[in-house]
């Protein structure tokens, strides 16, 4: 048969109280009781358990060591009954609100759209709002001034910032099939013969994968200049000249283009990134556990462990 005997929260609590201060009139004050009701909780658990509990004198009520022992496991039967009304809240909260992205665009446009479709499926209450940026600076500018939770970059950050690597994308040549390349792979002298076009954008990136370029065949003779990735790409299926971008910004690469690796290749590194003075909601961490699970990023041990303490 069921042992009908059962201890109560309220006596586990009044335990503690009076093992915290040694005395039954102290806890009474800390948890708005009367002293009476305290050494009834007190006297109903020593019943129920079959143990003396305190040793009571003139100096106070001191833990026997039965006490002690109960004492301890308490303690951890308060600390998991916190900790379920923190998943409550926890769960309760990631039923509405909202997470602020901030990207460049080749992100924007080919990475979250995936991201945010499997994030609304398991939290469809809580608002995903994307703003596209056409350089790193003005995704670090949301940042900074509130305008995003979290921002999207290929730029190096500072350390007001927390980032974690999302992905490494290479720069690639794109070329139009009307450029036949024999061997399938292009030389540094073939990438100096074609005419470039240029994104003329203000991408820290593009200036270091260009520069990258020039240490390796000499200065790069720009033809033609486009804001947008995609007149660029559309550009070169017309066959007015060659492009160096980054794999992700030249989707969709058109059947008519050919994209060939550098001779020595150059990537950029994609990042995630959150303000290392601003406290996450659950949402956002929400958000980011949601990456976490989609993509193999790797941030610094120390700042790994900021983002789990938020």
């Amino acid at each position: 048969m069921k042992d009908q005997r059962q201890l109560k929260l309220s006596q586990l609590y009044a335990l503690i109280a009076v093992a915290d201060h040694r005395s039954f009139t102290e806890a009474a004050l800390e948890l708005e009781m009367s002293q009476s009701a305290i050494s009834n909780a007190i006297s109903a658990l020593e019943s129920t358990l079959g143990l003396v509990l305190f040793s009571r004198g003139r100096h106070g009520a001191d833990l026997t060591p039965y006490g002690e022992n109960v004492l301890a496991y308490a303690r951890k039967i308060i600390q998991l009954e916190e900790q379920i009304f923190k998943e409550a809240n926890l769960a309760r909260s990631l039923q509405v609100g909202k997470v602020r992205l901030s990207s460049i665009r080749s992100v924007a446009t080919h990475l979250l759209p995936g991201i945010i479709a499997q994030f609304q499926q398991q939290f469809p209450g809580i608002a995903i709002s994307v703003v596209e940026q056409f350089d790193e600076g003005s995704v670090e500018d949301d940042l900074r001034k509130g305008r995003a939770d979290i921002g999207f970059t290929d730029d190096r950050l500072s350390a007001e910032f927390i980032s974690g690597e999302i992905l490494q994308d290479e720069y690639v040549v794109l070329l139009s099939q009307s450029f036949h390349i024999e061997t399938g792979h292009l030389t540094w002298e073939q990438v100096t013969t074609y005419p470039l076009i240029v994104a003329s954008n203000e991408f820290k990136s593009d200036k270091l994968a260009y520069a990258h370029c020039e240490a390796h065949c000499g200065t790069i003779r720009a033809v033609y200049y486009a804001k947008s990735d995609s007149t660029v790409v559309n550009m070169v299926a017309q066959g007015l000249g060659a492009a160096i971008l980054p794999r992700l910004a030249a989707e969709p690469i058109p059947a008519s283009v050919v994209a060939y690796s550098l001779p020595t290749p150059f990537f950029r590194t994609i990042r995630f990134a959150v303000m290392n003075s601003v406290r996450l909601s659950p949402q956002v961490l929400a958000f980011l556990e949601m990456l976490r699970s989609s993509f193999t990023y790797s941030p610094g041990c120390e700042q790994q462990q900021k983002l789990i303490q938020y």
